[in-house]
C-alpha cells in the first residue's frame, strides 16, 4: 500500500486499501463532470479515481428518488458530503468487506477518528447503513 500523496489516494493494483490512508483535496460534484476527486450523492464519492461507497451510512437517492421530499434531501446530504470532505484532511478507512455488489469499495471517510457519516446521521440527512433499504418517503 502506497501513502496518499498530494490529495490522491493510492491503492493496490486490485483497487484494495488494506489500512486506512490520510488524504486531503479539494472535491467537486461529479455532476460538473466527473473528476478524479468528486461526490457522486450522499453516500458515494470518487477519490482517486477509485469509486467509494460510504460503508457506515445510507442516504437518500438523488438520481432515482421515489418522491420529492427523498430528491430535496438526496441533494442536501450530497452537498453537506461534499462541505464536510472539503473542510480538512481525512482518512479513508476499510470496513469488514471490500466492495459491495456494484464494484464500489467500501470505505468510511473519517476525520479526527470520527466518521463523516456521523455527522450527516446527527444532521438527519443519513441514517446508519444497517444492510437494508428502506424508504425515504413518507
Amino acid at each position: 500500500l502506497a501513502a496518499a500523496v498530494a490529495g490522491h489516494a493510492a491503492f493496490d493494483s486490485n483497487g484494495v486499501v488494506s489500512e486506512s490512508i490520510a488524504g486531503a483535496g479539494y472535491f467537486r460534484l461529479c455532476a460538473e463532470g466527473r473528476q478524479p476527486n468528486c461526490v457522486v450523492d450522499g453516500d458515494t464519492i470518487w477519490y482517486g479515481g477509485v469509486k467509494i461507497r460510504l460503508a457506515d451510512i445510507d442516504t437518500p437517492e438523488v438520481f432515482s428518488p421515489k418522491c420529492a421530499s427523498e430528491a430535496a434531501l438526496g441533494r442536501q446530504a450530497t452537498e453537506r458530503l461534499l462541505a464536510l470532505i472539503n473542510a480538512g484532511p481525512f482518512e479513508v478507512v476499510p470496513g469488514s468487506r471490500d466492495e459491495d455488489r456494484y464494484g464500489r469499495k467500501l470505505r468510511t471517510i473519517e476525520r479526527n477518528g470520527r466518521s463523516l457519516g456521523d455527522a450527516l446521521i446527527a444532521e438527519g440527512l443519513a441514517r446508519p447503513w444497517d444492510g437494508a433499504r428502506r424508504s425515504w418517503c413518507g
